[in-house]
């Protein structure tokens, strides 16, 4: 069974609205546990529109399974993750004007920053993966500077329109993921995953783990956050009644 990473950012979202106490990430993190997750997921970005330092240490200190924690390559960043000490750090790209991640990390273009952060967690016993496109040479360059997983963006595959454009986009996860596994790469896949297109996504071999949130935390909204990812669980297994894709 592949892994499932919980992105719990967008209940800290709904807490930053108001500056409120609730609803409250880890109470969240803890109930999608309770509901079959695999890990606990959570982006700290620089301009703290969601996830705040506090969340990230106290969910070191609760979070029973895996905690992987994303983040840009800055130095405040890469300090505060050496204290935390994560199971898993995921190098994102990021932007403060972008509403989420656009694209994956270039890490052809950042060899230097992407290369000096790898070994710096890796350092600390802290597993990296590279958030990034699936595009040959950026897989190449991800094992060639030492990172234990990729996951690649599929916002791609989730935003196609149409059979024929579907199919395209899945062709390329598909031929990246074998790069990767022939590489020795360990393979995570998130971005714009939903209940209803996550089937094709898990039937591509090699593929270990996704990582969702929005449409989780958004199911969560109205049937609560357990019932939500046991959902989230079924769908990425042949029996969820998954409608065809326009």
């Amino acid at each position: 069974m592949i892994r499932l990473g919980v992105n719990v950012d967008h209940v800290a979202t709904v807490r930053q609205a108001r500056r409120a106490n609730e609803p409250n990430p880890v109470a969240a993190a803890v109930l999608a546990t309770l509901g079959g997750a695999d890990g606990i997921t959570v982006h700290l970005r620089e301009d703290r529109r969601h996830i705040q330092d506090r969340d990230v240490f106290v969910l070191r200190e609760t979070v029973t399974t895996r905690l992987n924690l994303e983040m840009a390559t800055y130095e405040e960043m890469l300090q505060i993750a050496l204290k935390v000490k994560p199971d898993e750090a995921t190098l994102v790209p990021e932007k403060r004007q972008e509403l989420t991640t656009e694209g994956g990390l270039d890490v052809v273009a950042n060899e230097a920053a992407v290369r000096g952060a790898i070994d710096r967690l890796k350092a600390a016993g802290v597993h990296v993966s590279l958030f990034i496109d699936p595009d040959a040479a950026q897989v190449a360059a991800s094992a060639k500077y030492g990172a234990d997983a990729i996951e690649f963006q599929t916002a791609s595959y989730s935003e196609a329109r149409g059979e024929a454009a579907v199919a395209k986009e899945l062709d390329k996860l598909r031929a990246a993921t074998a790069q990767a596994v022939g590489l020795g790469l360990h393979v995570h896949m998130g971005h714009g995953l939903n209940y209803w297109n996550v089937q094709a996504v898990v039937r591509i071999p090699g593929v270990e783990e996704l990582n969702i949130g929005h449409s989780i935390v958004s199911r969560a909204v109205l049937v609560g956050m357990e019932r939500a990812v046991r959902e989230m669980k079924l769908a990425m297994t042949e029996h969820y009644p998954n409608p065809k894709r326009a």
